[in-house]
């Protein structure tokens, strides 16, 4: 990194924010943590926001590698990465934007086994999953360490996003009254939330991208305490096919 960049250099990537929050909320945010589960379509967005907006610790997670099918939204990839580790990707892309966040990587599937080492001591998870049942996991070992789990969710044009805070009794599963609900974990209950998630669902750009941008700033709202926050049982929906369908909704 050329010597001009070190010392303060952190702080000139931040400075066009600085009229929006103060340093001691941008302080906040350059000392907090924050796991992001998947590194594609909504995840590349949203780990790119967060090192824009100088996030201090990123953990990435995902198992996949980049294909041609991911180049119509997926910002992480090009060309040259086909079939390189999206975690990787995402690690080097997160270092070339801003060289003062530190990351760490885990190409390796999400499972009961491995999840509370993946979020460890984060302040915030950040769901950028396709699949529910990661997404209850997820969110059930966030509920457990006391730690918020921000939802996002897209179909073709259609997205999703909410917030779980650590003091609320609203859950991800409850929220979505899913069948796993004050279940534990079994064969039975496994399955049943595979069929939840069924085929692989259509997708333009645009939205996981838009999704990715509003799970970065609530990421960002919640560690500076700026602004308020989408929690849960609260949630932003839209279609970009109808601009009217733009609404925040309590289910």
């Amino acid at each position: 990194m050329p010597t001009r960049y070190i010392g303060d250099g952190y702080w000139e990537i931040a400075s066009r924010q600085m009229s929006i929050v103060t340093r001691s909320q941008q302080e906040r945010f350059k000392n907090a943590k924050i796991t992001v589960i998947g590194c594609g379509g909504i995840g590349g967005q949203t780990i790119e926001m967060l090192a824009r907006m100088g996030i201090g610790e990123l953990t990435l997670v995902d198992e996949d590698a980049f294909d041609l099918s991911n180049l119509n939204r997926q910002t992480l990839a090009s060309i040259a990465d086909l079939g390189l580790d999206k975690s990787s990707v995402a690690c080097e892309k997160v270092r070339l934007i801003n060289p003062y966040v530190k990351v760490k990587t885990f190409n390796e599937h999400v499972c009961l086994e491995n999840i509370d080492e993946i979020i460890g001591d984060s302040d915030i998870v950040i769901d950028a999953l396709d699949n529910v049942l990661t997404r209850v996991i997820v969110s059930r070992t966030a509920k457990e360490k006391e730690i918020s789990y921000i939802h996002g969710a897209i179909h073709g044009t259609l997205g999703q996003i909410t917030v779980f805070l650590p003091d609320s009794d609203e859950t991800y599963e409850k929220m979505f009254n899913l069948p796993s609900l004050g279940k534990k974990l079994n064969e039975e209950v496994i399955n049943d939330l595979k069929n939840v998630t069924s085929g692989v669902p259509p997708v333009i750009g645009p939205t996981p991208n838009l999704i990715g941008c509003l799970e970065s700033f609530e990421a960002y709202k919640i560690i500076t305490g700026i602004g308020e926050v989408t929690k849960a049982p609260k949630i932003l929906t839209f279609d970009l096919l109808d601009l009217s369908s733009f609404s925040l909704d309590e289910l």
